[in-house]
């Protein structure tokens, strides 16, 4: 991560025949006609290739009858075209709209008391075992190909010299999905970005309940959390020569992880939607994927003299990426393809991210809801810890448990669900103070150390792809909008048209979305702010008027709330088997009664959401 560059490729250019210079990405990030439209507007040949109007001087250059010096900073020209190269969903982290301006967080912030929340992808893997097989075949049908030429005779000068005996690197390789070197190195220096980001978040001494990490039960996602708790916490502790301390990292089962996992404990999800997507959903979106892999096969033919197959280009195209992202490999598979080629293959990948685990159908992310809540709560535990309210310690924010002190120490014993409780004899045998709800009540401000300051969480594209959407990023107002009617979007249009929805973006090898909730007393407005940094970049959210920074109770109204009626087990269809309650007898197990059943309506319906 971190990388300036453009997601996946690099291309060498050579003679310019191939790379347009309006329209093409090959100077900075974006088509020269979008970055200036002026100069484009005068252009003759709007249609122009390099070679046609760039003549090399030194090391920056000349367009024909232009002086280049006139119109910005340029690039060098060495001989390759620099546009976009990077990993494989992971090097370009910056928000696709670079002309937003991020907030000022209103006057009277106080640093010392912010909250966190994220949620990161794990970092770049290895092909899985799936996909390392079809590499081997690609190598298989490659050398078929390489022999029919030669045994025809036909012409081998445009044939590209790495094919000739090419074979998969990961041939033989009997593992895969695994957290790479480079996703090491990558969430490492996440952490530490975020800890010089926010010093004073992360200047107390560690302990789990302050600085909660959380992973799936995935060995990448726990690694990742692992190389990012070593960054986040390096100078920190006594052990070895880079004095690192030993933390934390928590999971649940994958059976029931409904926060991190929620796509694999959804029942709708994994049954009814993917078998409707298998039968309905999937061949839309291959009648229109395949039309361009169609034109870009005939294309590839017709320039190597290989009879290459749709199979064969999705395939290049993978090795395209795997080699760009794990070997920092861009002209060989790459080289393939023209920028404008790419540009398609990429939609093709956006448009299939879009519709399986996007905006393209609202199960997708309404299913994430018990995540947005789990981190709205938290931001709410956050503020009433400030203010000194004891009051959001009761019943752990409706999720069905009660928080109880020991009698004689006064210290939490951790809350126990509801659903489990009466059948408990614990409780009988110890001496407890149960604190009951009374909203009057209030204490001294929390000292520094004794609440959460920060939930980090490790997961997967479609933990951080469906939470993205929650949120109503990279939508615009009026999508935003039709998002929360429930009424369906349109796809990302095809290139060159603009787009807000980018794979490489949205959900790229350690991505990330962050939370961070800004104290502003000082502010008459709102007292308390928050702002979402997606890939470490403040974003706009349409629910708050395309800020990045939003007023706390506006957070809350215009986009959390909306989805709090899509309880989790409802949307996913899960039929809960209530646990058969042994009839009270004793009086402990009576108050509990009389304690739940004065609960209302509202409180009680939360309690299945987790």
């Amino acid at each position: 991560m971190g990388h300036q560059v453009t997601p996946f490729v690099g291309f060498v250019v050579g003679d310019g025949e191939k790379v347009k210079f309006w329209k093409d990405k090959w100077c900075e990030t974006i088509p020269l006609s979008e970055a200036f439209p002026s100069l484009f507007a005068l252009a003759l040949n709007k249609e122009a290739w390099v070679n046609e109007v760039w003549t090399a001087e030194g090391e920056v250059g000349t367009l024909v009858s232009i002086d280049l010096s006139t119109i910005g900073s340029w690039k060098k020209w060495k001989g390759y075209f620099i546009a976009w190269r990077g990993r494989r969903y992971g090097a370009v982290k910056d928000i696709a709209d670079s002309a937003f301006v991020p907030s000022k967080v209103p006057d009277g912030k106080e640093n010392s008391n912010p909250i966190s929340n994220s949620q990161a992808r794990h970092g770049t893997r290895s092909p899985t075992k799936k996909r390392m097989r079809e590499l081997d075949n690609l190598a298989t049908h490659l050398e078929s190909l390489l022999r029919d030429v030669k045994e025809q005779n036909l012409s081998l000068k445009k044939v590209p010299a790495w094919l000739w005996g090419w074979k998969s690197p990961w041939k033989g390789k009997v593992t895969g999905g695994e957290l790479t070197d480079v996703g090491e190195i990558e969430l490492y220096h996440l952490a530490i970005r975020i800890r010089e980001r926010f010093p004073d978040l992360f200047n107390e001494e560690y302990h789990p309940d302050v600085f909660t990490i959380k992973a799936t039960q995935v060995p990448r996602a726990s690694a990742s959390a692992v190389a990012f708790g070593m960054g986040l916490f390096s100078g920190r502790g006594s052990l070895g020569p880079g004095h690192q301390r030993a933390f934390a990292v928590t999971s649940e089962s994958r059976a029931s992880d409904i926060l991190l996992r929620f796509f694999e404990c959804c029942q709708n999800y994994k049954d009814l939607w993917m078998q409707d997507f298998r039968k309905s959903q999937e061949p839309a979106v291959d009648e229109l994927k395949e039309p361009i892999f169609d034109e870009i096969t005939a294309t590839l033919r017709k320039r190597y003299g290989l009879n290459f197959t749709r199979q064969d280009t999705s395939s290049l195209w993978f090795l395209c990426k795997q080699e760009a992202s794990l070997l920092d490999i861009t002209d060989q598979a790459c080289g393939l393809f023209s920028p404008s080629e790419v540009a398609l293959l990429e939609w093709t990948d956006d448009l299939e991210l879009f519709i399986l685990k996007g905006y393209g159908k609202s199960l997708n992310y309404q299913m994430g809801v018990p995540l947005l809540k789990d981190v709205f709560q938290s931001m709410e535990q956050a503020i009433k810890a400030k203010e000194g309210n004891i009051n959001h310690l009761i019943f752990c924010y409706a999720f069905g448990c009660i928080l109880l002190l020991d009698f004689v120490s006064f210290n939490p014993i951790p809350p126990i669900c509801m659903e489990n409780i009466l059948s408990l004899s614990y409780w009988e045998n110890h001496l407890l103070l149960l604190l009951l709800p009374l909203p009057s009540m209030h204490v001294e401000n929390y000292a520094p150390g004794s609440y959460e300051k920060a939930r980090l969480r490790f997961a997967h594209a479609e933990t951080v792809v469906p939470f993205s959407c929650l949120l109503g990023l990279f939508l615009e107002q009026s999508e935003f909008k039709q998002m929360q009617r429930e009424e369906p979007l349109q796809y990302p249009p095809k290139p060159p048209q603009k787009r807000n929805w980018r794979g490489s973006t949205v959900a790229p090898f350690a991505g990330n979305n962050m939370l961070v909730l800004y104290s502003c007393p000082a502010n008459s407005s709102s007292k308390y702010f928050v702002q979402v940094l997606h890939n470490e970049h403040p974003i706009p959210m349409p629910g708050c008027d395309n800020s990045d920074l939003c007023p706390f109770e506006v957070f809350k109204e215009r986009i959390v709330t909306p989805h709090m009626k899509h309880e989790y087990y409802a949307v996913c269809n899960v039929k809960l088997e209530k646990p058969e309650q042994k009839p009270a007898t004793s009086k402990l197990s009576q108050l509990f009664h009389w304690l739940f059943s004065q609960r209302n309506d509202d409180t009680r319906s939360l309690e299945v959401d987790l």
